[in-house]
Order: structure tokens, then C-alpha cells, then sequence
């Protein structure tokens, strides 16, 4: 966020504090104290002087340029208030319009405080191998051709090729994978990968300004520059109907020579149901999402989720679970299914390997009992080894085992376990869809109106299609960089709002150019910092509550902003008549702005289920 940026959302939060107080010092001194109006007066005077004095020479230079929102017919309405004497009136206008304004500024600093996640997380020194031993030195001081020592668990700060060591590195951020990558010298290494635990020592092949890592800071900074600036509910409504009631205001002025006509008509118009009621039903929803695990970061999101009709999915973690499962055992000549899980999982539950896990579940579920191995050894590159019942069992990968005649691979992930150096036989695993993602997906049309459904993912073209197949997508795009996720969502809400559902940290600047970006999970700081809204237990299901959220906020929001614009619209004809005076008006405009809050608040109170898949 610029510095204009930041001054404009300071001052917008103190005019909202000193109106705020200055309503309550009122109320305190007129209810609580023996003081005249004209002491309790006095803060109601300062907070629409010190509010309403910057305001109006706002809107007076949008009125130069013929624009027309909610705040306008404000500035009149409370230049109208200080005539009329309603300084209560005025002052409660500054408050929405201030806090609604800190309020827009604070959700518009995502991008800002997405690359602020971003530089928390890159690596501020680098451990250089020199004839002298190994130097802590600043990124900017990596030069091509550098030896970088990576230690276990650290980031990587720098594209490279592995020289020295075996390792592992989960490079999910990236590439949408969810696995981890095996690594030995001759590997290439992305910049902002995380090494497991295995000490690896690369070659710099990039500066650290061209690494991965630096151009996804500026695809951000790029994507925020080029978002486009949605229009807020309140000021379509606002568009037709400020004209209306300052058209209204001055032809009752100009028919009856009246100037009190005028006031009349602009205190009655006061689009208190646009400046209150809306925020309520919003403030409303955030509640409601809160109370079911959905954190609303943007609320501005809530007005445009329901109304999005091109929805993009991220692929791992998403509409998978992001863990691998053993979906097949290809069995040898003269091995069972039984015999082989039962032995490899009774090694593999010695392992830190991704596919462990995988190997033990599918052991437990069949109810095989484990035995204890010996002789255990994983050698980087080798696999795993052990003794298990007087058996020799391996677990490794097809490099190990060139000799030997085996099928084709398929996609997805795959080893081999062996017996006394046999082939027993070949795992294969998936990352398995979400048991809701199918439903979800098929609801989606019917249900939300939804035209266009794309699965967008980093993985490979086989894992991606066979996804697509499982859950229902019809359109899925593979191999898919941050960059080229970016230019598809940005083609695509340029033809229709778009909604884009992802959790890994290549999802970020795609969800920042969405219409609405929603994050399942709150693992990672820099998706949910770039999202509009955070579902926190990565549930699909949840992610259609959120939809139904906006939807009934919406509705409510326009139940109350238009039924109070239709009555302030019949008091305006009254007004305009001279059957009502500025003080009635201004009675009556209450009583039209409290019927709408209350109206509005329905939003936050809902207890039954909200998906319909």
C-alpha cells in the first residue's frame, strides 16, 4: 500500500474514532448529566466540523467529475443536518462514512500484506561454501557459480543444481505437487523450496533478484497493479438514486421558492439504509462465517461471491486431500496382496518417507498384523531395506531395479518392494479426491448458476485428467506455472466474475486476480494473506456455506436498502409537497434507518445447515 494510501486510511480511522466519541460524550452528557443541549451539544459539533469539513471538499471535487455514489447525497445530508440543527444526525453519517472508508482501505492492503508474508518467509542469508570454510553472507552477495550449503529444514534462498548430497524437498508451493521431491547431486532446486532433513549443498545457477522466489514476489505486485476495482453494492444503488433525490430537492426548492423545501427533502434522503444498513448485514455475515470456521478477510468478497458464474479450482489440497494413498498392489508370480503390504508395512513403519503412511494405512485397513524388522538401512537413493521374518525386503524405485521386465509406469507416484532382491510386487498411489468434491462439483450448476468450471493445477497432465474425471470437471488445464494461472484468470473475469479456490502458495497471485479468492486451510500465511476468505478445516462443504453466506446477505442487504430507499423516496415526495418539515423529515429518516437495521441483522442469526450438496 503507498504511503497516500496509508495517510488516507489514518485519517479516514480518526474522524471515525472522534465521531464515535463524540456521540458518546453526547449521549453521556445529555442522559447521564444534568447539562443543557447546548453543552452536550458541543462534541456532535466538532466531530461533524473536524468530519464533515474534509469530506464535503472530497466529494466536491467527484462532483466536478460527475460522480454520483452513497457519499455524495451524505455530504448533502449532513451539510443539511448542520443547517437543521440535527448534529446527532451528521454525526452518526461521518461515522459510517469514515469507518466504511478505513474499512474499504484495510481490505484493499491484501496484496501489500501478501509480499510482507512473502519477504517474512525468504531466507536473509545464505551460507556460502568457501576455501576457508562456510560464510553467512546477504542474498544480494550470491553470485552464479556459488557453492550454497542448504541445512535440514531450511528454505532454499537461491535456483540451483544439486553438487553435493541426498535429500528431500517439498516444492508444493510451486508446483502444486504433494509430494515430496527426491534430490542427489545433478538436481535441479527451486528458490523457496523447503529442504526435509538431509544437509544438501547446491550450485547457484541464477542471481537471487531472477530466482523463482523473487518473480513470484513480483507476479503479486504485478496482479495487484492490474486488478481491477469491483463496484460495491451501495454504489449501484447509489448511482440512480442520488440523481433522484437531489433532482427531487432542488425542483421542490425551484417549484415552491422555498429553501426548507430543499432541506426537507435532503434530510429524508439521507441513504442511511446504504451507509448502515449494508455494513450491518455485512458485519452480519462475517459473524455468521465466523461462528462456522470461515474467516472473512475482504468484505467486500460478500457482495460478489453469489454472483460469480466461473469458478476455478487449484487441484492438491483443494479437491484432494493432498496425501497419497495406495490405490493398486500389482502382485508378482507367487506373492499376495496380503504377504506384501503385512511385510512392507512392518519396514516402512521405520521410514519418514511421504508413501510410509500410505503403505502402513493400507496395512492396518486390510488388518494385517506388523511385525518387527531388523538390519534397517535407507540409503539416499537406494530405498528402504530391512529384514522382516527372516525375509530380505526392499522398498525402492524403478532406477533401482533397470533389469528387471515391469510394466509400463502410469501416472501417479509408484515402487517397488522385493523380497530376497525378487520382485513381490508394485505400489502405485494418488492423492485421492475429497469424498464431497464430486457432489460439490455436480451442485454447482444447478444450484449456484455456475457456467464454467475449470480444474487449474501445476501437476502433470495424467494426475490432473484423471482428477478431472473423478470428480466431474470437464475443462482442466495441467502443468499449469503461477504466471499462466494468473493470465487464465485473468481472461477469464474479464468475460465473467470468477471464483477461485486454491491453498498452496502458487495459488496466491492467481487468487489476488480473482473476483473472490477463498483459501481452504490456514497452514500457509502467504494463501491465506492473498485470500478473500479463509475456510479453516479445508472442507468443501464449508466452502458452499460460504456461498449460501453471501447469497442470504445479499438478499437481506437489498431487502433492506431498497424497502428504506422506497420509503425515503415516499417521504421525499411528502417532503417536496411541504407536507413535511426538516425536523419531521429527519424523525421520520430515523425511524425508516431503524426498521432497515433491524431488518439487516437477520443476517447474523441463521443456525440451520447451509449446503444443499
Amino acid at each position: 500500500m503507498t504511503g497516500t494510501s496509508r495517510r488516507i486510511e489514518r485519517s479516514q480511522i480518526w474522524i471515525a474514532m472522534l465521531a464515535a466519541a463524540g456521540i458518546l460524550i453526547h449521549l453521556g452528557l445529555r442522559y447521564l448529566t444534568q447539562a443543557g443541549i447546548e453543552v452536550s451539544d458541543i462534541p456532535l459539533y466538532v466531530a461533524v466540523a473536524a468530519g464533515g469539513i474534509p469530506l464535503l471538499w472530497t466529494l466536491g471535487q467527484r462532483l466536478i467529475h460527475l460522480e454520483f455514489g452513497s457519499d455524495l447525497l451524505a455530504g448533502l445530508s449532513i451539510a443539511a443536518a448542520a443547517i437543521t440543527g440535527q448534529y446527532l444526525v451528521g454525526a452518526i453519517i461521518v461515522l459510517m462514512l469514515s469507518g466504511g472508508g478505513a474499512l474499504e482501505s484495510y481490505a484493499s492492503q491484501r496484496a501489500s500484506s501478501v509480499l510482507d508474508a512473502l519477504h517474512k518467509r525468504t531466507p536473509k542469508v545464505a551460507h556460502r561454501r568457501t576455501r576457508s570454510g562456510q560464510v553467512d553472507v546477504p542474498l544480494d552477495a550470491i553470485r552464479i557459480g556459488d557453492a550454497i550449503v542448504i541445512l535440514p529444514h531450511e528454505i532454499v534462498p537461491v535456483d540451483g543444481t544439486v553438487i553435493e548430497g541426498h535429500g528431500r524437498m517439498d516444492e508444493s508451493y510451486l508446483t502444486g505437487e504433494p509430494f515430496e521431491i527426491s534430490k542427489a547431486p545433478g538436481s535441479a532446486v527451486l528458490s523457496g523450496a523447503i529442504n526435509k532433513d538431509r544437509l544438501l549443498v547446491i550450485e547457484a545457477s541464477k542471481l537471487p533478484v531472477d530466482s523463482r522466489h523473487a518473480q513470484i514476489v513480483r507476479l503479486l505486485q504485478q496482479t495487484e497493479a492490474n486488478r481491477p476495482r469491483l463496484r460495491r453494492l451501495g454504489d449501484k444503488l447509489a448511482a440512480w438514486y442520488t440523481p433522484v433525490a437531489v433532482a427531487t430537492a432542488l425542483g421542490a426548492w425551484w417549484w415552491s421558492g422555498d429553501s426548507l423545501r430543499f432541506l426537507a427533502v435532503t434530510v429524508i434522503a439521507t441513504p442511511c439504509p446504504l451507509l448502515i444498513a449494508i455494513p450491518v448485514a455485512i458485519l452480519g455475515a462475517i459473524s455468521l462465517a465466523a461462528k462456522r470456521g470461515i474467516i472473512i478477510k475482504n468484505p467486500a468478497a460478500l457482495e460478489q461471491i453469489d454472483n460469480c458464474r466461473t469458478l476455478i479450482f487449484d487441484k492438491t489440497g483443494t479437491l484432494t486431500y493432498g496425501k497419497p494413498v495406495l490405490t493398486e498392489v500389482l502382485c508378482a508370480e507367487g506373492f499376495s496382496r496380503g504377504d506384501v503390504l503385512s511385510k512392507a508395512g512392518s519396514l516402512e513403519q521405520y521410514s519418514k518417507h511421504p508413501l510410509a503412511a500410505a503403505v502402513l494405512n493400507a496395512a492396518r485397513g486390510d488388518g494385517l498384523a506388523l511385525a518387527a524388522a531388523s538390519s534397517i538401512s535407507e540409503k539416499p537413493g537406494a530405498g528402504l531395506q530391512g529384514t522382516v521374518n527372516g525375509v530380505s525386503v526392499r522398498v525402492t524405485g524403478r532406477s533401482q531395479a533397470q533389469t528387471m521386465d515391469l510394466p509400463q509406469p502410469t501416472a501417479g507416484l509408484e515402487c517397488l518392494v522385493l523380497f530376497d532382491e525378487r520382485l513381490a510386487a508394485i505400489l502405485r498411489f494418488r492423492d485421492t479426491p475429497r469424498q464431497e468434491s464430486r457432489p460439490f462439483i455436480a451442485h454447482l450448476g444447478v444450484r449456484h448458476g455456475a457456467r464454467r468450471i475449470v480444474l487449474l493445477s501445476g501437476d502433470r497432465e495424467e494426475e490432473v485428467h484423471y482428477l478431472a474425471g473423478q470428480v466431474g470437471i470437464g475443462e482442466a488445464l495441467f502443468n499449469q506455472s503461477p504466471e499462466e494461472k494468473v493470465a487464465f484468470v485473468a481472461a477469464a473475469a474479464e468475460k465473467d466474475k470468477t471464483l477461485f479456490v486454491g491453498d498452496g502458495i502458487n495459488d496466491a497471485p492467481a487468487m489476488l486476480m480473482a473476483t473472490v479468492g477463498v483459501a481452504l486451510g490456514s497452514s500457509i500465511d502467504i494463501t491465506s494473506e492473498a485470500a478473500d476468505a479463509v475456510v479453516l478445516d479445508s472442507s468443501l462443504e464449508k466452502t458452499d456455506e460460504l456461498i449460501h453466506i453471501s447469497r442470504r446477505m445479499r438478499r437481506i442487504a437489498l431487502e433492506s436498502a431498497v424497502g428504506g430507499m422506497v420509503l425515503s423516496m415516499l417521504g421525499m415526495a411528502i417532503a417536496a409537497a411541504g407536507y413535511l418539515s426538516p425536523v419531521a423529515g429527519a424523525i421520520a429518516q430515523e425511524a425508516i434507518d431503524v426498521a432497515a437495521v433491524l431488518n439487516a441483522l437477520r443476517v447474523a442469526f441463521y443456525y440451520r445447515r447451509l449446503a444443499d450438496f
